[in-house]
């Protein structure tokens, strides 16, 4: 069979691209955006991609497109698409029906910590010799990959985010897991939830197709899940929590997260020493131990597991080091992962300045949503650049007026590499946070690092 995918170069539809091809299928795409990681990946498997969304791409007459949510009514390509009569099919439906039916499906949902939650469990379900299939929004170091067919379990990163024009539902409703683990839930989506009750009943529908024989894993620090769960529940529950009482608890052994004790029911059970850092890592790793038991995995086996765990690129993930200035870059787009991971960053107690570097990127940070809040996330750092990209309609100065003299705003991407590469120092550690390329500051500013004057 031949699918042609519609917005390829996304995580989800790239993971989508790489488990068809697996299966025998022909699979060609097009993205208005060909770029690395997604795109050098597609291209080893032979991949063809196709640069922008003109209609003429139809004339390949594929079985079926594959539609990814970037696709609305009015593109050319879709109109020519529904005038074509060629079957189509939403990226969630289309791997319901073809790859998960009949998987021991994992999913893994939440506002924060889905990508690299995911990973880690699918990295301990291959350290205990399960084979784990997986798609992920990222691209586990241990894996190289964001997704493979595997043989056993199937771990899928479940987003709620809005499956495709033709339906409005969110995309993990169609996955049918049987064991679903929740790591948190907040506000997001600003640009198609219009308050919070409206995310939670979606959380609610996907709670509702998980089986009285699976296992629902979840956060039970957060109130907001609480909540959601209160709205009916018909399958059995394990709490994990870092601060709270739960069923699965996380004890420090190391300031920074870099090692913890795992308990269950107040009992150790594990101990985790990895390379990691963060409370919110801690979370994430506690969570993947808890969920991982409920499949029949030893605590202490998933533990020992989690300390080869290589992380996720675009998570705190050190881009380099010029003149002792170490940058990093992080995926960070909401206030509370924004104020999480400086947090993590501050707790390895190095020395040296943190100085954030953030582009409101997301639809929700582009509406506004979050203008209250940002000040307050960024307070942690020693010193903060704003980028305010084209397309922002709300002015980030009463952010930096907000953070007093350590926080400026600049809207051109060079102009910020150069106020950088002027002002930076040796010991600084530059958190450069985005959910998007950043115009490749993150190379632009080691190499203009590199240049500066000895």
């Amino acid at each position: 069979m031949h699918l042609h995918i519609l917005g390829i170069c996304g995580t989800f539809m790239g993971g989508i691209a790489v488990l068809a091809r697996a299966a025998g299928h022909r699979v060609t795409g097009s993205d208005a955006n060909v770029y690395p990681p997604m795109s050098t990946q597609l291209e080893a498997l032979g991949i063809s991609l196709i640069e922008g969304y003109e209609p003429a791409q139809l004339d390949l007459r594929p079985d079926v497109v594959v539609v990814g949510n970037v696709m609305s009514r009015g593109k050319p390509v879709v109109e020519r698409l529904l005038d074509s009569g060629l079957p189509y099919i939403s990226g969630p439906q289309w791997l319901a029906e073809n790859f998960l039916r009949g998987r021991e499906v994992v999913a893994v949902a939440g506002t924060h910590g889905k990508t690299t939650t995911s990973a880690m469990l699918a990295w301990v379900l291959q350290d205990a010799g399960r084979e784990p299939g997986f798609l992920i929004g990222g691209v586990p170091a241990n894996f190289g990959v964001t997704a493979r067919a595997g043989g056993g379990p199937f771990v899928i990163e479940a987003d709620e985010y809005d499956t495709a024009f033709f339906d409005k539902r969110a995309k993990f409703v169609h996955y049918g897991p049987r064991h679903l683990l929740l790591t948190n839930l907040e506000y997001d989506h600003a640009d198609i939830y219009p308050d919070l009750a409206s995310i939670q009943r979606q959380f609610h529908h996907l709670v509702r197709t998980v089986p009285g024989g699976g296992r629902i894993t979840w956060n039970a620090g957060d109130a907001n899940l609480k909540t959601m769960l209160a709205m009916g529940c018909w399958t059995p529950l394990a709490g994990f929590a870092r601060e709270s009482a739960a069923e699965w608890r996380a004890r420090l052994t190391v300031p920074d997260g870099s090692a913890f004790e795992v308990l269950h029911r107040d009992a150790p059970v594990g101990i985790v020493r990895w390379p990691l850092i963060g409370m919110h890592n801690v979370e994430n790793g506690l969570a993947a131990v808890a969920c991982a038991a409920g499949m029949g995995v030893l605590p202490a086996a998933a533990a020992a597991a989690l300390a080869r765990f290589a992380g996720v690129k675009r998570r705190l993930e050190l881009r380099g080091e010029v003149g002792g200035i170490r940058v990093y870059d992080d995926f960070a787009h909401h206030p509370t992962a924004i104020s999480l991971t400086i947090d993590g960053l501050r707790r390895q107690g190095e020395g040296g300045r943190i100085v954030a570097v953030l582009e409101p990127r997301s639809n929700t940070m582009r509406l506004g949503v979050h203008r209250d809040e940002l000040a307050e996330a960024l307070a942690g750092a020693d010193r903060v650049w704003i980028y305010q990209p084209a397309g922002v309609d709300w002015n980030l100065d009463s952010v930096a007026a907000a953070l007093g003299g350590k926080a400026s705003v600049l809207p051109e991407v060079p102009a910020l590499v150069a106020a950088l590469a002027t002002e930076l120092e040796p010991g600084d550690r530059v958190l450069v946070m985005s959910n998007g390329g950043f115009g490749g500051l993150h190379g632009r500013l080691l190499d203009a690092l590199r240049s500066r004057a000895p």
